[in-house]
């Protein structure tokens, strides 16, 4: 028997296939309708003589005759993705796009974003090294299309033997020890090795330093070896310079596998010099390299327009006088210039980056400079106007300093598509911005924004370091110099979508707020403090309650004050976190204190007075404002309890505060006595302390 589910599905089936059915029978008449109009029309036709005898243009007998096919438009692989992108804006409320696919692991504060996105790359790269370390077990390819950059890289050697074509296969797998092994053994064994390779050979150990490639999942490993001690290199050089190759972690080691190399070779060319010397300079053999320079000029070669590039960067590092240092660069490039090399765009910005180093003499030579690239049609990029506004802002505390020069740049890259042309492109605008911030210029801040946000410009911020620096100058910025409501829309739109606040980011915003009057925001901004991990500055937290408790105001307002207040005594507490708590100190008790009372929670107060002990004493005005509250309580129990606490801290008011009571509080007979007592051990202790310091 079937089943009262099997009826309704059957009925479902033939109700679907009558559907069906119907829907084909109105196709095949509409279809044989359409075919019978086109035949009577034809008829008609037909059976005019006047259609028959009038000529067809020439246009519709081509367009009949011919079908003209448009031109095909080829589309870019993300034009789709492109034009969906383009018809939303970002969303201010949220994080940054690459934690969407985890709620749970969105970020609150710039540590957690830090954390959350190290540990993402790391699980990427922990997925590409097993990938890479087990390709047999990857070997099928699931995408349609082909996705190149998923499948496993081959990075082990297929060619074993000892020949030439293994050491060109190590070379284009970047095993740097392998390669100079082979190459040793293929000079034991009296095999000649090509320039090519050798020169291959040379340009892979100089870019690496003479190290293993460090691998994107592995640390790079410290060289055994006894190198210079960094200490005495440190003494020896200025505080305020920073090598590059002391940023890479290493420098150039004396006598080297590439200077044994180059040493050994029969044949040397420009090739093998030029790789030598840039090797050096990036790794901070600098009198090496210049000394390697005289002996390709002694062998009557010619430098190319990099290696050129790297002694001009290299040339502040080598004289001490500023005249000095500009009379190399100079004869470096007359030396260009002589050898009929062509200087590019990273030529110009070396000479802009060393003249940084050359003093007074900077403004004036810069300035020649940037005339040569226009007369050489030589467009400058990013870094070239970061070179130059680090050369004319050096000392911008100085009221001289005008903002021409910054708008001049801002007019020369305003509504143009930037592009990368050098790695110090992403500098540009966070020292743009850092000047604004100097020069207290807010409308020029809010042009470089504007730029910034202008098509793919967004890209040559760099980092999310730069990004938060930026961003975060910015705010200050904004904090300084608009009025709040500005100040709270641009809050609104920069955080957190764009960058965490910090120490200093929240205390403007807080200056801001008492520069406008607007202490009934605090609240809510205390709430942001603690989303964002800075509950545990005691300086932030203070300022928060001073400015609450600073004045008076209506009993809403002082009603959300004292909630803030409870929050903040969590703060202290270490309830809210597992860091641990902030101490108390007198005025952070006195401001919290202050609030409860103000929102007659005089209770609440009460027990936080309860934490004056030891070195932390309450105030007169406190105690004073405690008494004034429980006098419209009319609550006498209470304020004998404050008299006692000021008898127990010793305060000089307290025979004053004494009188008070007695005078304005309606007292039992008991709690007269009590008093009297008070009175007189207060008039015993003050008169024993008279005596001691006579």
């Amino acid at each position: 028997m079937p089943t009262q589910q099997s009826m309704r599905a059957y009925e479902t089936m033939a109700a679907c296939t009558v559907n069906v059915t119907f829907q084909m029978n109105s196709l095949v008449k509409r279809f044989l309708l359409c075919s019978i109009q086109k035949q009577q029309l034809l008829r008609s036709y037909s059976r005019s003589a006047s259609l028959c005898q009038c000529p067809i243009p020439e246009s519709t007998n081509r367009d009949l005759d011919e079908i003209i096919v448009p031109k095909k438009k080829s589309w870019d692989k993300l034009a789709v993705l492109q034009a969906l992108a383009g018809t939303c804006n970002r969303d201010p409320t949220s994080a940054h796009y690459m934690f969407q696919d985890d709620p749970y692991l969105t970020p609150k504060t710039s540590l957690e974003f830090k954390l959350f996105s190290l540990s993402q790359e790391s699980g990427r790269n922990a997925a590409k090294y097993i990938i890479n370390t087990y390709p047999k077990f990857f070997q099928r390819d699931y995408a349609e299309p082909h996705i190149p950059c998923l499948m496993p890289v081959t990075s082990e050697p297929q060619i074993n033997d000892i020949s030439e074509a293994a050491l060109t296969e190590r070379i284009q797998l970047r095993k740097v020890k392998d390669a100079v092994d082979i190459f040793d053994q293929l000079l034991q064994a009296g095999k000649p090795v090509s320039l090519e390779s050798t020169n291959n050979l040379l340009d892979l150990i100089c870019f690496y330093g003479d190290r293993e490639l460090a691998q994107e999942n592995e640390p790079a490993q410290k060289d055994s070896e006894v190198e210079e001690d960094p200490q005495e290199n440190r003494k020896k050089r200025k505080p305020w310079t920073r090598r590059g190759s002391e940023l890479l972690g290493f420098t150039w080691r004396d006598n080297n596998n590439a200077e044994r190399i180059f040493n050994l070779m029969t044949e040397r060319n420009e090739r093998s010099f030029c790789a030598l010397i840039r090797g050096m300079v990036k790794y901070g053999a600098y009198t090496k390299a210049f000394s390697t320079y005289t002996d390709l000029m002694n062998n009557r070669l010619t430098a190319d327009v990099h290696t050129f590039n790297a002694l001009i960067t290299a040339a502040p590092e080598v004289r001490e006088k500023y005249a000095e240092k500009w009379d190399l660069i100079e004869e470096l490039l007359k030396q260009m210039s002589y050898s009929n090399v062509q200087p590019n765009l990273l030529t110009f910005n070396a000479v802009l980056r060393s003249l940084r180093r050359c003093g007074h003499l900077s403004k004036v030579y810069s300035l020649q400079t940037i005339k040569e690239m226009k007369a050489l049609n030589i467009s400058p990029s990013l870094a070239t106007f970061d070179y130059l506004l680090s050369i004319y802002y050096k000392s911008i505390s100085s009221p001289r300093n005008s903002t021409d020069l910054l708008s001049a740049v801002l007019d020369e890259i305003e509504g143009k598509q930037l592009t990368v042309q050098d790695s110090n492109d992403v500098n540009f605008f966070v020292s743009a911005m850092k000047i604004c911030l100097n020069l207290k210029e807010v409308e020029i801040a809010y042009r470089l924004h504007k730029i910034l946000g202008e098509g793919h410009n967004w890209k040559l911020l760099g980092d999310y370091f730069n990004q938060n620096v930026f961003y975060g100058q910015l705010f200050s910025l904004i904090c300084m110099m608009e009025n709040i409501d500005v100040v709270l829309q641009w809050y609104k739109e920069l955080i957190p979508s764009l960058f965490y606040p910090n120490y200093q980011g929240m205390r403007d915003l807080l200056q801001a707020l008492d520069a406008d009057n607007r202490l009934e925001v605090i609240p809510q901004i205390w709430e942001d403090i603690k989303q964002f991990g800075l509950a545990n500055k005691a300086d932030l937290v203070e300022e928060v309650l001073m400015l609450m408790a600073r004045d008076k105001h209506s009993f809403e307002v002082q009603n959300s004050f004292a909630d803030c207040a409870m929050s903040v005594m969590s703060a202290y507490e270490g309830m809210d976190s597992d860091r641990s708590a902030l101490n108390w100190t007198s005025g952070s008790l006195a401001n919290v204190a202050t609030l409860l009372l103000r929102a007659d929670r005089i209770q609440e107060s009460w027990s936080v007075l309860q934490l004056f002990k030891e070195n932390r004493v309450p105030s007169v005005e406190l105690l004073s404002e405690f008494l004034d509250c429980t006098k419209v309580k009319e609550d006498g129990d209470l304020a004998i309890n404050v008299l006692d606490m000021a008898g127990r801290f010793s305060l000089p008011t307290t025979p004053d505060l004494i009188k008070r009571v007695k005078e304005e509080f309606p007292l039992t007979e008991e709690q007269r006595n009590h008093l009297n007592e008070l009175e007189s051990a207060t008039s015993d202790s003050s008169d024993t302390s008279d005596s001691d310091q006579e």
